[in-house]
């Protein structure tokens, strides 16, 4: 499967999931190491443009192709999901989803609902499982936002 992840250049190589371990998030407790992606280049450019202020656009970001085996991918259980899950970033519900998936190690990749985009999906990547070196980066190019996405 490909999958798709937005960064700036400086850490666009960097799979090691060291920034959601930094700073947790929907799916991750801080500590816990793990890779975001989307499953198109559309919801990418959404998943990061929620995050930034109107009128700031982002720069200096590059856009990966990332090639994950489609038999280390399972899915989330989003029936045990509670209803504001979309609307909290830092759920307990959530990052226990991510937290139990990287601690269990059964698989490389979870695909859990885009909290952005009703009906798309982002995959989670566990970067200390044992078939990580699967993982392939096969393009990085320069990204350039749509300034009108970040217009007040």
């Amino acid at each position: 499967m490909i999958v798709f992840r937005l960064s700036k250049k400086a850490f666009i190589n960097d799979l090691s999931g060291m920034g959601a371990e930094k700073t947790g998030g929907r799916w991750n407790s801080k500590g816990i190491p793990l890779l975001y992606t989307a499953a198109s280049r559309a919801l990418a450019v959404v998943e990061v443009a929620v995050h930034v202020p109107l009128g700031i656009i982002p720069v200096d970001y590059h856009l990966a192709t990332i090639e994950i085996p489609d038999d280390e991918i399972i899915e989330a259980d989003f029936n045990t999901l509670p209803k504001n899950w979309a609307t909290n970033p830092f759920i307990r519900q959530t990052q226990n989803i991510g937290n139990n998936f990287i601690k269990n190690n059964y698989h490389l990749a979870l695909q859990v609902p885009s909290a952005s985009v009703a009906g798309d999906f982002n995959y989670l990547i566990n970067p200390r499982h044992s078939e990580f070196y699967r993982v392939k980066i096969k393009t990085i190019e320069p990204f350039v936002f749509d300034v009108r996405l970040f217009k007040k």
